[in-house]
C-alpha cells in the first residue's frame, strides 16, 4: 500500500537532530551583574557562565618589553557539579589540568585574534568561564559566549568613555563536528564525543577565516573528502552562531535570547 506521504529516514542523533543542525541555543546578558560584561550561554545542555572584567594595568612582560596596548588572557573551569561524577576544584590539588590549560589558551587565542590590542589601551581583560553543566562541547559555548560578554563589555567601556575606538574587528564563534559510526556530524553532545571516531572544533571569524583547527582519529583515520565534509558543517555551525550573536547583542534586556 501506498504512503500518503513521504517518510522522512530516522535520525542517526540521541537528540533527533539533523546532521547538519546544532543543539538549541540561547543567552542571557548581564547574569554576573559585578562583571564588566557577562553572558551565560545554554547551548544543548551544556552551561557556561562568560564574564569579563577589566584592570587597567598590563602584564609585567608588556611593560618590560615596552609592547603597546593592552592584553586579553582567559580562565576556564568546570564545578564540581558540572559532570555526572564530582570534579575536584583545581585549588585541591594545588594545580590547573592539562584539559583546563589548554582550553583557557585557546579561548585568550580566540579572542585576541579578532580585537586591535592597541585599542584597548594599557588594559588586562580577563574572561573568566565557569561550566555549570557539561554535556559536549564546552570549549566551543566558551569561545562563543566569550565573545558576546566581550562585546558587552566593550560596549560598556564606550557608554563610560574609558574607550574611544571600538577595539572589536570581527564576531568569534567555535564549533565542533566529528564522525560518529562514521557519519559526519555537526555539533556533537557528550554521547556523541565520546563514541566519535574523529572529533574537530574549528574556531573561525565572521569574516570567514580560521583562528584554530583542532582534530583527531580516535582509533581511526579520516580522508580528504570526509575533512571537507566536516569543514562544510563547521562553516554552517558558526554562521548559525554568529547570527545568534547578533541577536544577543542587539536585545536591549538581559533575558534570554
Amino acid at each position: 500500500m501506498d504512503l500518503p506521504f513521504a517518510m522522512s529516514p530516522p535520525s542517526p542523533r540521541p537528540d533527533g537532530r539533523r546532521p547538519d543542525q546544532i543543539r538549541p541555543l540561547s543567552f542571557s546578558n548581564g547574569f554576573a551583574p559585578h562583571a564588566t560584561g557577562s553572558t551565560l550561554i545554554e547551548w544543548g545542555n551544556t552551561r557556561v557562565i562568560c564574564g569579563v572584567t577589566v584592570e587597567d594595568t598590563v602584564p609585567r612582560w608588556m611593560k618590560d618589553q615596552g609592547v603597546p596596548g593592552g592584553w586579553i588572557t582567559a580562565e576556564y573551569s568546570m564545578l564540581p557539579y558540572s559532570t555526572l561524577q564530582r570534579k575536584a576544584r583545581d585549588s585541591s590539588r594545588g594545580r590547573i589540568d592539562g584539559r583546563s590549560q589548554e582550553i583557557q589558551r585557546l579561548i585568550g587565542r580566540a579572542l585576541r585574534a579578532v580585537v586591535d590590542l592597541r585599542k584597548l589601551g594599557a588594559r588586562t581583560v580577563w574572561i573568566d568561564c565557569d561550566v555549570l553543566q557539561a554535556d559536549g562541547g564546552t570549549r566551543t559555548a566558551a569561545i562563543t559566549g566569550s565573545y558576546v560578554a566581550l562585546a558587552l563589555a566593550v560596549r560598556r567601556l564606550q557608554e563610560e568613555q574609558r574607550l574611544a575606538e571600538d577595539p572589536l574587528t570581527h564576531a568569534v564563534a567555535a564549533v565542533s563536528v566529528g564522525l560518529v559510526n562514521h557519519v559526519p556530524l555537526l555539533d556533537l553532545c557528550y554521547e556523541e564525543d565520546a563514541s566519535a571516531q574523529v572529533d574537530m572544533n574549528l574556531v573561525m571569524t565572521a569574516q570567514g577565516r580560521f583562528v584554530e583547527l583542532q582534530g583527531s582519529g580516535e582509533e581511526a583515520t579520516f580522508d580528504e573528502t570526509q575533512l571537507q565534509e566536516m569543514l562544510r558543517l563547521g562553516r554552517v555551525g558558526v554562521e548559525a552562531l554568529f547570527a545568534r550573536q547578533r541577536m544577543a547583542l542587539s536585545a536591549t534586556s538581559g533575558g534570554p535570547e
